[in-house]
Parts: structure tokens; sequence; C-alpha cells
């Protein structure tokens, strides 16, 4: 069985097919019936070196770069090295003319460049894929940037979505990696994250909500977007002079106290994933700059993540596991977490993230880091048929990309020391209700006092009339019956079996002219009677035993 080709996507399925050839899927290539339309007389079923993979990924276009940014973060789907080869992938490209930057800010703003801003740099400072940044000076001697996105980037990106989702509806189907991983579940959450860059209303929208959340830290800053500079196509927002971490030598990282940083910025973003569910999902160094007055600055908030609370909990017993060193508790959280498969082995599994936490206790601190051990995680569950949440991938990806931020801030940085630290905080938010939620408790109970009497009233008439009656469904009345008389019986017979000796005792004291056995015939008889009976009652209770064994023996069975 082959997918439905359409004929307008040819050459979209013509490279994915090369694609998926060059690097080992020939297998699916041919399922799927898409040898018809892939071509390999160039040698593309050569194996080749993951770091290959980057440069075919940005001739395809700018859809499957961002599809190969979130790859990365899945270690259960793709190797190491091919993961760590894509994490690298830069989302730069050539610059598009000023010509078209300006019309685009025209018609978005309503007005002329020349009056919205007093200047307006034609070089841009930075260039990617679905658009590029400039730098300029509004009317009133704000310095800002202006973030201009690429003409026609929506259409094509639409289209390309269209190719990936026919393929991936027919992985899912027909091949047992698709059913095993869900590529329709990874596509739409690539769908989602996509949609959310290309509106730039959306992207504002982050940054005041992350700006929210860091405001207690006095040592990050979030650019302040100016909303009526702001459309879907073009975001204006401050402009906040820094270097990229990673450019800072030896001598730049000796002016500023390297350490509060990064724990400044780490504890940021435990409150962003664990207390508020709302993340930067992609703090790689290029996002993250070391403004002059030696803060952190985050920019870019295109690709963010969003935790449920029910997840939120789960997350905060993982992440507090991690760092105890505890491996049941990382398998059981994660097994809470996920979704098990038909082949799913819970023994497998659990020895095997029990033995990923032990080895990290080896580890030293440059070795050791959260986002590791998460990704790792990944790719165990994935090996035993344990589909964990995407969010949670993304999430790994963050906090690797922290890890190497914060190292590069202070090398002795410790991220399992600053979970444990910030663990008082993580668990009086959980206990802590949100006013939503303690609004609506309210709520509950005052429909519970004003409708009390009324029940009340109820109850009371019903039990006057003698039309009031009780229904118990969590146990078997009949058989719950049953076990008491049995109950009451067997008392009963004891209590005779006592009496009858007793008075057989008492009757050995009188004189008579009748003995058997030298005793007084009566007693004796007395004694006799008792005996035979209690055998009879030890008989009927292990006969009895035996039975009920034997039925529980045959449920469980």
């Amino acid at each position: 069985m082959s997918v439905s080709l359409r004929p307008q996507h040819a050459g979209r399925y013509r490279d994915i097919a090369r694609l998926l050839m060059k690097y080992g899927r020939s297998d699916l290539v041919k399922e799927a019936g898409l040898d018809d339309v892939a071509d390999f007389s160039d040698g593309g079923d050569v194996p080749a070196k993951a770091e290959e993979l980057t440069d075919d990924l940005e001739r395809m276009g700018p859809t499957y770069i961002k599809l190969a940014q979130l790859m990365s973060t899945r270690a259960d789907l793709i190797p190491p090295p091919y993961a760590r080869a894509l994490s690298r992938l830069q989302d730069s490209v050539e610059p598009f003319g000023f010509e078209e930057v300006e019309r685009i800010v025209t018609e978005e703003l309503g007005v002329r460049l020349s009056r919205a801003f007093s200047s307006f740099d034609a070089k841009p400072l930075a260039s990617a894929s679905l658009g590029q940044v400039h730098r300029a000076v509004m009317r009133d001697g704000r310095q800002v940037v202006v973030k201009v996105q690429r003409p026609g980037i929506k259409e094509r990106i639409a289209e390309d979505m269209e190719a990936l989702a026919e393929l991936a509806e027919f992985a899912d189907r027909h091949s047992e990696v698709g059913r095993r991983y869900g590529f329709g579940e990874l596509l739409e959450q690539f769908r989602r994250s996509l949609n959310g860059e290309l509106d730039y209303r959306r992207e504002a929208a982050n940054l005041t909500a992350l700006a929210r959340i860091v405001s207690k830290y006095d040592a990050v800053v979030i650019p302040e977007p100016i909303e009526d500079y702001t459309t879907g196509k073009v975001l204006t927002m401050d402009f906040i002079p820094g270097r990229k971490i990673t450019e800072m030598g030896p001598l730049a990282k000796m002016e500023f106290d390297g350490c509060r940083l990064a724990e400044q910025l780490f504890e940021a973003y435990l409150d962003q994933i664990l207390v508020e569910g709302f993340f930067h999902a992609d703090p790689h160094p290029g996002n993250v700059l070391l403004t002059d007055d030696n803060r952190v600055a985050l920019v870019d908030l295109g690709m963010v993540a969003r935790v449920p609370a029910g997840m939120r909990k789960l997350l905060v017993k993982l992440l507090l596991a991690m760092s105890d060193g505890d491996g049941k508790a990382v398998a059981d959280a994660a097994i809470a977490m996920g979704r098990p498969l038909e082949n799913f082995d819970g023994v497998a599994f659990s020895t095997k993230a029990a033995e990923l936490v032990e080895r990290s206790q080896g580890m030293s601190i440059q070795e050791l880091d959260a986002g590791s051990m998460v990704m790792e995680l990944m790719r165990i569950s994935g090996d035993h048929d344990l589909r964990l949440p995407p969010e949670l991938s993304m999430l790994g990806k963050a906090l690797l990309n922290l890890d190497q931020v914060a190292q590069e801030l202070d090398p002795n940085f410790n991220p399992s020391e600053a979970i444990k630290r910030h663990t008082d905080n993580i668990l009086e938010s959980q206990m802590t209700p949100s006013s939503g939620s303690a609004f609506s408790a309210l709520l509950e109970a005052r429909d519970f006092v004003e409708q009390l009497p009324g029940r009340v009233n109820k109850v009371m008439d019903a039990m006057a009339e003698g039309t009031f009656h009780l229904d118990v469904h969590a146990f078997d009345q009949a058989e719950l019956m049953r076990g008491f008389q049995k109950l009451a019986n067997r008392l009963t017979m004891g209590l005779v079996l006592a009496a009858l000796i007793i008075g057989a005792a008492m009757l050995v004291q009188v004189e008579t002219s009748s003995k058997l056995f030298g005793y007084p015939t009566l007693a004796i008889l007395c004694f006799l009677g008792a005996g035979a009976c209690a055998c009879a009652l030890l008989w009927s209770i292990v006969r009895s035993d035996r039975k009920v064994n034997a039925q529980t023996r045959n449920k469980s069975a």
C-alpha cells in the first residue's frame, strides 16, 4: 500500500524520501511508495555522517530547519550523534531586501517608516528563516528592535506542513515506528509551536507573561514589547544592549557575579516550569545575553511551552527524585506521566531508569545536568514502549540549553543542588490554591449551605412516613448475611458445648449409685456428648475454610 501523492507536493516527497534513504530509513520509503518519486542516482543510499544532516535540512528550507530543532529534543526517536548535530543547527539565512522590510512595516503599521521611527537601520542585526531583526529609534528617543516576518513564509510553511501531515498519517497507520512514537502527535505539536512563532502578537504576549513571572528576580530581564507598533508580522520591543554568553572571554567573566546570575536564572526557570507552567523553550546561548549592567536577558520568545497543572505535580516529583538519586521514584513518576503502549515492560523500564540515576551519582558537577538526564529518560522510554508527553521533550531540551548557559556563567554550578534549594518554594506553590480554585470552592460551599436545610427536611419527612431506605452497593448483602449466620451458629454451638462441659464437671461431684468408668453416668454422658459435638464443629470449620480458600484461588487464577 502506498500513500496518496499529490502532484503539487512531488518535490517535497522527493526531498523527504531522499533524506530518509540517506540516513537509514529506506524501508519506510519503499513501504510508503515514495521510491517512485525519489532519485537516488547520486549516492543517496550511502550512509552519511550526522553532521551532514544539518546541511541537508538547511537546503530544504525553513520548515525543516524548525522541524530539526524540534527533533533534536527527541532522544527517543533519533540517536544521540544526530540529536547533537541537529541541536547545533543555526537558524540563520541570507537577509531579504530593505525594500521588502519597508513595505511590510508600512502595510502592517499603517504609517510610513520615516513617520513611525526617527531612524531605522537598513542592515539587520540578525536574519533567520522566519524573519529578521532591525535596530531602530522611535520618535520619543526610545531604543528598540523591530522584528519583521519574511515575505511569503506562511504560505511556504503551509504547503510543507500538508506534505508532512500526509506522510505522518501514513507512518502512524502502517509502520511499527509510527505506532510506537506517534508522528501525528509530534507533527501537531510542531504545528502549534510554529504557528506561535509566525504570529508576532503571540510572541509579544509571551514577553509580557514571562516578564511578570521573572519580575522578582533582579538579575533577569525581559524586553518589553510596544503594543501600538506590533502586529502579526511586525514586533517592536525594547533594545537591550548586551553580549552573547558564549562570546565572553575569561577576563570578561571576572567582571560579574556568575554564581548569582546562574542561580537566579535557574530558579527563574524552575518557577516558569513548575509553578506557572509556562516557560521559554529555547534558551540556547544565542537567546541569552549578558547586559551592560551585568544582568541576564532572555530574548526571542517565539518558542514557548505550556505544562498542564497535573503534569507540573509529576514534574516536581520527577526532578526531585533525580536530584535525590531515587531511581524507583524517577521510574514511577515517568510511568504516571506517560502512556504505556501494548508491549510496555514496566519492570525493564524501571530497571533502566534506576541504572540511569545510579550512573548520574558518580558524575562530576561538569558532567551532571538535569537536561541530559531527561533526554536520556525519553530515549529509555521509547525503547520500552512508554510514550512520554511531548512537553517533556521540550523541557529536556530547555534544561539542556539552560545547563550549558549556567556552566558558562559559573563552571561550579550544580543543577541538582539548585533544585533541592528551590524545593521549599516549589512545594509551597503546589500547596497554595489559586484564586480561581479558592473562589470555586467558596461557590460550592455556598451552594451546600443553601441546599442543606431542604435536603435535611426531605430526609426527616421520609423517616417520619416510613419510606426512608438506604441502598448500599459496595458489597454483596446476601453473602454478608450468610456469613453472619454461620458466625452466629458457631458461637451458639460453642456456648452450648461450654455449658455441657461445665455441667458435666459439676455432676461429677454428685453422689449416685449409677457409675460409668467409676464416675457418675450422667456426667460421663455429658462429657462424651460435648466431645463428639466439639469434633463435629472443628470438622465443619476446617471443611468450610478449605472451600473458601479453593474459591479464592479459582478467582485469582
